[in-house]
């Protein structure tokens, strides 16, 4: 690790550049008069510089320079040349400066100077939270890219009381785990690409299609009323200035995985696509390998292409089209422990070995068309394939421990191959039309479509497996056979339909009073299938050895059904066909329907330096599931519905003390609703956890009992913007959820984890402080050093009560009578310190980005037992960026780099507390090229 930072330092040192801007502008003829005609083929250069450019036809120039005060040159054959000062350009920042050029006998008479803020800079959103109505945080691409962050998920993880979950794409805001957030594109809902998740994985969102996030912890009526901890908002990029277009082009390692000899699922391709979709479970556990097959390389890729281009028509009309596209992929290799630990131990891996090999496609395509000053239209499609294809072998020392075990407790072994893969298909048709001066409209709707594949995962269990380590060809492992799914194949498929849409009226009755009407609606439909095959290997009453761990197929392949193994299927097409290698019915399926919609107003009423906002929101909410699937109580009626109407009210109001100085202040009720992987009872068995839903979430068996959570929010903030960048800002926030939901480890023999409303509520109190301060200026006053922190506390208490009798489906019980909320870290700090300096007309951008969350929970122990924590993680990241020349930029980035154990322990057991699942994910190093044209 010493080597490796001093080859971090030594790149540092010697690479020198810049970051860039843009100097763009119009050459007008100053003698047509009203016509206001351009003047074509005009030069334009930066004074004392290589920098410049010819106008276009339209009299339209366009130069990328590095940071720094210039003098442009405008000349033309006839025409007065002419020299305009002091023309700052900054990184990130659009400086406009237009000219009205005459004959050489006139003299000059005006040159307009405008510097547009891109939102994409640290400066322009700490710009727009300051005059924000509500209270709202926002990271932008600039940000993004010298911090090293590749996705959405990272991004919103910089942000004070937002912690993500190492070993996932998890995020927690405010200390509340995923079912008390909300995430949008542009302002309209999003899909979960996670049947066992409400929220979408951010980390699908590279940061190349990303302009900004916005993370609003702050209720609005204009959102859905689903709203506990906050909306995370993405706003996708769009084209604006001149035409370009951008290549990238990078590669990397993750330190864990160099020199191993990786090994993967068959049947998928290096991009991230499975070629078996169409194929029946059935036909494929006849024709397809068991065994792992030789993996790709473990190099990582990393290729993007993105750019833009406008269309400016006569009579004003703009047509802006932007496109990106962008592929990614990663191998991973991890060793750790993991057990499960119900009343007992039952399982045991002191030793587990991964093979994980990622890939993620995004594209991007956005049409922006502006028909006049006052209407304009937006076109968004996103297509987002991302896939993980993993071989984890439990017990890989020979000293795996099964309490089932037939024969012999040592030796279990545990092989499970799978394929996973994420589409994501997003369509948006947005509209803002202006009225008149007091009047605007604006409109949005989509249609999301997911699906969401495991098209053939692979299990196989051996025991005795010390015996395939001992070299000796006379004794070797058995397959394990307690029961027949303990040698499995298995299959499951998720398809989400959403169509989500609104409608926003503003009227402005004058410069202090305005009035927002909004409608908004969703309607979401959910159709999930789940197939398993077992391998009934104990034929005649005999085991079956086997001689070659790698080579399974030997075992399992067609000829040798009926003498070595036979397929079983839990639920068989009919009876009289029987179970026994034929094919089956899905063994688990359930369908799920939710309409939201929901009309909202609210006020904008300013009285000196006072904004008040009144708002109530009206929503109906339509929820239904129905289903089929094993282990049922025999009495469940397989469906639940609920229906009600809901009344939210909230005010937010923001008093400016100086111009640069806000207290905020906020109250809003909001609702917690279940979503459909929390409700449907199908339970996922993964080696050593098992998890499911509740459907009793939504009113009991009866209906009678409570089918959502009250939610009180209570905010206070004080905000000072005291230099450009800079912010100093503490705030409170308080929050009481009635009929709290939590994950809790069921005390039985299986140890699921399902969901249950624990108490009869819960309290959530804390203290959120953000800084970001320029430790070194240069001469002009602009930051050389910057540091920036944000760090939250958060205290978080609940009720426990037991869930039992016969108005219920599944019960729990509690030791205890109160316990912290599940997921909520009570410490989350981030940090960052950018250095920016300037050699020669160069600055060269080198980023030490930090993150710690302490101990959470990860799910509640269920009777005496304790609970499963998720152990505290500091993370550190260095990324270096610099341009190589004008158009060529260089990036170096080390993430992860105290490389912490990530670790989650049960609590109280009867032999203390044990650590259930323990790894390191390793330094991942990268480096990429871009080049600009």
């Amino acid at each position: 690790m010493n080597k490796f930072l001093c080859v971090l330092l030594f790149m540092v040192g010697a690479i020198a550049a810049a970051q860039t801007g843009r100097v763009v502008g119009t050459i007008y003829d100053k003698d047509s008069g009203e016509e206001r005609l351009t003047v074509p083929f005009a030069s334009v250069v930066l004074k004392d510089t290589q920098l410049g450019a010819q106008t276009d036809i339209d009299g339209k120039f366009n130069i990328v320079a590095p940071v720094g005060t210039y003098t442009l040159v405008a000349s033309f054959v006839g025409m007065q040349t002419i020299e305009v000062p002091n023309v700052v350009v900054r990184d990130g920042f659009t400086t406009t400066v237009d000219i009205d050029m005459a004959a050489e006998s006139a003299a000059l008479e005006a040159v307009s100077v405008v510097v547009r803020r891109s939102r994409e800079s640290a400066e322009a959103l700490l710009e727009e939270q300051k005059k924000s109505v509500t209270i709202v945080q926002s990271i932008g691409a600039q940000e993004l890219s010298q911090k090293g962050v590749s996705d959405a998920s990272g991004a919103v993880a910089k942000i004070s009381g937002v912690s993500k979950q190492e070993s996932s794409s998890n995020v927690y805001v405010r200390g509340l785990g995923d079912r008390y957030q909300n995430s949008s594109l542009n302002g309209l809902s999003l899909p979960s690409t996670d049947v066992n998740k409400k929220n979408i994985d951010l980390d699908i969102f590279s940061s190349d299609v990303i302009e900004s996030i916005d993370v609003s912890k702050a209720y609005d009526v204009r959102f859905f009323g689903d709203f506990s901890a906050g909306n995370v908002n993405v706003r996708s990029k769009k084209h604006t200035g001149n035409s370009f277009l951008n290549v990238t082009l990078g590669t990397g390692a993750n330190t864990n995985a160099i020199g191993e000899d990786f090994v993967r699922l068959d049947g998928a391709s290096y991009a991230g696509y499975y070629n078996k979709y169409d194929n029946d479970p059935f036909a494929v556990l006849l024709s397809h390998s068991v065994d792992p097959v030789d993996g790709f390389e473990p190099v990582n890729i990393d290729a993007s292409i993105d750019g833009g281009h406008s269309f400016r028509f006569d009579n004003g009309m703009r047509l802006s089209l932007y496109g990106s596209a962008a592929f990614t992929n990663g191998s991973f290799y991890q060793t750790g422990v993991a057990r499960d630990f119900t009343n007992v131990l039952k399982v045991n891996f002191p030793t587990v070995e991964e093979y994980n090999y990622t890939a993620r496609t995004t594209a991007q395509a956005n049409i922006d068309f502006t028909l006049d000053d006052n209407n304009s239209f937006k076109f968004v499609n996103l297509f987002v394939n991302k896939s993980a294809n993993g071989v984890s072998n439990y017990g890989i020392n020979g000293q795996g421990f099964n309490r089932d075990a037939n024969d012999s407790e040592d030796g279990y072994f545990v092989r499970n191959t799978q394929f996973n893969q994420d589409r994501v298909h997003v369509t948006q048709l947005l509209g803002e039309h202006d009225i008149q001066e007091t009047l605007a409209i604006n409109w949005g709707a989509a249609y999301n479509k997911v699906f969401s594949d495991e098209p053939d995962r692979r299990r196989n269990t051996l025991e005795d497996y010390q015996f395939a380590l001992d070299n000796d060809p006379e004794t070797n492992p058995n397959l394990f056979s307690n029961i027949a799914f303990d040698n499995q194949r298995f299959t499951q498929s998720v398809v989400d339909d959403e169509i989500t849409g609104f409608l926003n009226i503003e009227k402005t009755v004058n410069e202090n009073l305005k009035f927002n009407l909004r409608y908004s609606g969703r309607r979401k439909e959910r159709d999930f299938t789940s197939y398993r095959y077992g391998y009934e290997v104990e034929l005649n009453g005999r085991d079956v050895p086997v001689l070659d761990v790698n080579n399974l197929d030997d075992i399992f392949n067609v000829r040798n059904i009926g003498t070595q193994f036979n397929t079983i299927v839990l639920n068989p097409i009919s009876n009289e066909i029987g179970n026994t290698n034929v094919p089956g019915l899905p063994e688990n399926i359930y369908n799920g329907q939710m309409d939201i919609h929901g009309v909202s107003a609210n006020a904008q009423i300013t009285t000196g330096k006072l904004l008040l906002i009144p708002g109530l929101r009206v929503e109906t909410w339509d929820q239904s599931i129905t289903y089929d699937v094993v282990n049922l109580p025999p009495n469940d009626p397989g469906s639940r519905s609920v229906y009600e109407n809901i009344i939210l009210p909230s005010i937010n109001a923001k008093y400016s003390l100086t111009e640069d100085i806000n207290l905020r202040a906020s109250y809003s009720q909001t609702a917690s609703l279940p979503e459909f992987k929390e409700v449907a009872p199908f339970v996922y068995e993964d080696v050593t956890v098992r998890y499911g839903g509740n459907p009793d979430l939504i009113g009991g068996r009866d209906g009678s009992g409570p089918t959502y959570s009250t939610v009180n929010n209570f905010d206070l903030k004080f905000e000072y913007f005291f230099n450009q960048g800079e912010i100093l800002s503490i705030g409170t926030f308080y929050k009481k959820i009635d009929d709290p939901v939590n994950r809790v480890v069921a005390a039985d023999a299986t140890g699921t984890q399902r969901y249950f409303r624990t108490g009869d509520s819960a309290d959530v109190l804390g203290v959120e402080l953000e800084a970001r301060v320029g430790i070194v200026k240069d001469l002009e006053e602009d930051n050389v050093l910057v540091a920036g922190v944000n760090a939250a506390y958060t205290y978080t208490n609940q009720d426990l009560k037991d869930i039992t009798g016969d108005n219920v489906t599944y019960t729990t019980s509690f030791d205890r009578d109160e316990i912290a909320l599940e997921g909520a870290s009570p410490f989350i700090i981030n940090a960052d310190l950018t250095y920016t300096p300037t050699l020669n007309n160069y600055k060269p951008t080198a980023s030490l980005v930090g993150s710690y969350f302490s101990d959470r929970i990860s799910a509640i122990g269920a009777g005496s037992l304790g609970d499963i924590i998720e152990k505290s993680v500091f993370s550190l990241d260095f990324v270096y960026s610099s341009p190589l020349s004008d158009n060529l930029t260089f990036k170096l980035s080390a993430k992860n780099l105290i490389n912490p154990d990530i670790e989650y322990v049960r609590e109280e057991t009867s032999s203390g507390d044990i650590t259930i699942s323990s790894f390191k994910l390793g330094v991942n190093l990268g480096m990429s090229l871009k080049y600009q044209f």
